[in-house]
């Protein structure tokens, strides 16, 4: 019992360094147009979104905790083994967040713990231990497992570009002889649209730490049933926000300004479109990636208005990180996995 508390306690802690790591992460996306088109300092931008942020993960339901923690079955499994594997897989979503941060790439956090899981997953237990979902999907029609996370992971891009697209041509047509002096109100509004963006950022990432922890709960046999304690949400609030304070700028750079040249109009195009869009998906219990949305928003609103504006190489980039995010940390949580199961003699 007290190596199951020990590894219990040390796993919820690794859990919450990734919540940490996912906040600074995706802050860049949130913050990144607002400080591009100058509607908001810095300081300014952090401060709403870190207060909408905490209130996210408090108010925003637990329906994609209940998705991310239920794609993984380990109960199969001795308790100490079980913890480990989930121990092993956040720590591979904690590596490529923090590389694809020093290189100032938006990765997506949301595929590295989806991918490091999995992986540690599969090195630990098989491929059995995965709900991968397609079965329900083809005999029901539901979405559930692996399935349900990488549709709603791939689908969001997708519908963040083409949403942007109509946004823009929306606001183009409504603003066409609209005067320089429209930037002004563009620009106080977004304290509005940042703040919903902020929300729905922190309801859906928020939410996939708090279903890991849940689960190392559940699987450690201190809970019976999958249901979120307050305390977990309170905790993983408060740490995404602490993440979101200290800020990742250096991939605000790469957001803001070596895509499209972001004006106020863009930056509120692009904070409606992601808002809606993360929210919806929240609602759903759908994880969708904050920086897909938002990258892909600004991709879209570029293409509405100049095409040839878009620095399509700088897309491509970010594009092929978002496909080697998943089989990238699933391979660190399998190698992670398979080195402690030796150096501990786990089996």
């Amino acid at each position: 019992m007290d190596t199951i508390l020990i590894l219990s306690v040390f796993a919820i802690m690794i859990v919450l360094i990734f919540d940490y790591t996912n906040g600074f992460h995706d802050a860049s996306n949130i913050i990144a147009p607002m400080i591009a088109c100058r509607a908001m300092t810095p300081v300014q931008a952090v401060i709403i979104v870190a207060i909408f942020e905490f209130l996210g993960p408090l108010l925003g339901g637990t329906a994609v905790a209940n998705t991310i923690g239920k794609f993984v079955d380990l109960k199969e499994l001795s308790d100490v083994v079980s913890v480990t594997v989930v121990l092993c897989g956040v720590f591979g979503a904690i590596f490529w967040n923090l590389l694809t941060w020093w290189f100032g790439i938006p990765s997506s956090s949301s595929h590295a713990i989806v991918g490091g899981l999995a992986g540690a997953v599969i090195a630990g237990a098989g491929s059995a231990a995965v709900v991968w979902g397609y079965q329900d999907l083809v005999t029901s029609g539901k979405l559930v497992g692996v399935m349900k996370v990488v549709l709603s992971l791939v689908a969001s891009p997708l519908l963040g570009f083409w949403v942007g697209f109509l946004i823009m041509r929306i606001l183009s047509l409504a603003f066409f002889r609209a005067k320089p002096s429209a930037n002004k109100p563009l620009r106080r509004i977004q304290f509005i649209t940042a703040a919903a963006l902020a929300f729905s950022h922190g309801a859906n990432d928020g939410q996939k730490s708090m279903g890991i922890i849940t689960l190392v709960l559940v699987l450690a046999n201190f809970q019976t049933e999958f249901v979120v304690p307050f305390w977990v949400m309170l905790s993983c609030a408060t740490v995404i926000t602490l993440g979101i304070l200290s800020g990742g700028w250096r991939i605000v750079r790469t957001v803001g300004f070596a895509i499209f040249k972001i004006r106020p109009i863009h930056a509120f195009a692009t904070q409606m479109t992601s808002a809606a869009l993360i929210f919806g998906a929240s609602a759903l219990g759908a994880p969708v990636s904050t920086t897909h949305v938002v990258s892909s928003a600004i991709m879209g609103i570029g293409s509405s208005e100049r095409p040839k504006s878009v620095r399509w190489a700088k897309a491509r980039d970010i594009v092929s990180t978002w496909f080697i995010t998943i089989p990238a940390s699933g391979l660190v949580g399998a190698i992670t996995y398979s080195v402690v199961r030796i150096l501990t003699g786990i089996s």
